[in-house]
């Protein structure tokens, strides 16, 4: 597991969420020179649940840092989820399979649910971590960072342990799912694998984040071994990614083999899913 750096109390080496969160107060304008809407940070147009697709991507791309990159990790996993659910809907399940098939694709709707729940989760950690380290240096500030970086190192890794769970799911559809569609699971592994790298790497720096109080790396894993353990399991669950992504690219993407495929097949039997 590659180790953190050291947060100095007195310097800006702290998570990014508390860099973008602690004091910036983003008022963007447009053409006109009116504040927009985003400007006001309505609650509306930064929950993942509620806002359109573009609202929250503008929301995303403010210097505000809520919502962060670890709110993008949940995105990711939703967008895994759903493509889950699409590819298992155009799969025909043989007898046994078909209560297996349909149990898994619950599990994705269900799983894309809770993403953006736990986006949301997240962007409301990122107000609190900036929060804390706007507070002058002394007892309360440690106590308050402690409490922010804690509560935001258990949501990303909330997000990773989801995201683990629907490695199998498409480890399973790589194998009996529609094989017309096998581009669409490939896609769904690169979003899977983004949520998992972003929950690995917001876990690990919210627990660094807690050297700031005078803690050592060594202090952080005692006091915290799940977390820090959750880091090493979201290592794991990449490895497990890279392989599924490797065996399914020359199905996925066989751009070596650009004569293959001439008789039709393929490209005409495939659903309009994209």
């Amino acid at each position: 597991m590659r180790e953190s750096p050291e947060i100095a109390e007195d310097e800006a080496l702290v998570p990014a969420r508390a860099l973008h969160c602690a004091g910036r107060s983003a008022t963007p304008f447009d053409g006109s020179g009116s504040v927009t809407r985003l400007g006001l940070m309505d609650s509306e147009i930064r929950t993942a649940r509620d806002a359109s697709v573009g609202a929250w991507l503008s929301a995303l791309g403010e210097a505000t840092g809520s919502p962060g990159g670890g709110a993008a990790a949940g995105v990711m996993l939703a967008i895994a989820a759903s493509l889950t659910s699409m590819v298992a809907g155009y799969t025909e399940p043989s007898d046994e399979q078909r209560d297996g098939l349909g149990a898994l694709r619950e599990r994705a709707r269900m799983r894309a649910r809770v993403a953006l729940q736990l986006a949301d989760d997240d962007a409301e950690a990122s107000d609190g971590f900036g929060a804390a380290f706007r507070l002058p240096p002394g007892r309360e500030r440690d106590a308050a960072v402690e409490r922010a970086s804690v509560a935001a190192a258990r949501t990303s890794a909330v997000v990773g342990e989801r995201a683990g769970e629907g490695i199998a799911d498409l480890e399973w559809l790589a194998e009996h799912g529609n094989p017309a569609l096998v581009s669409d699971i490939a896609v769904a592994c690169g979003a899977l694998r983004a949520a998992i790298a972003g929950a690995r790497t917001n876990v690990s720096f919210d627990l660094a984040s807690l050297t700031s109080t005078g803690r050592t790396h060594d202090d952080v894993r005692g006091e915290h071994p799940q977390l820090w353990s959750a880091v090493e399991r979201f290592t794991s669950d990449l490895a497990r990614l890279d392989a599924l992504e490797a065996a399914l690219d020359p199905r996925a993407a066989p751009t070596e083999a650009a004569g293959e495929g001439e008789d039709g097949e393929g490209d005409l039997s495939r659903p309009s899913a994209r």
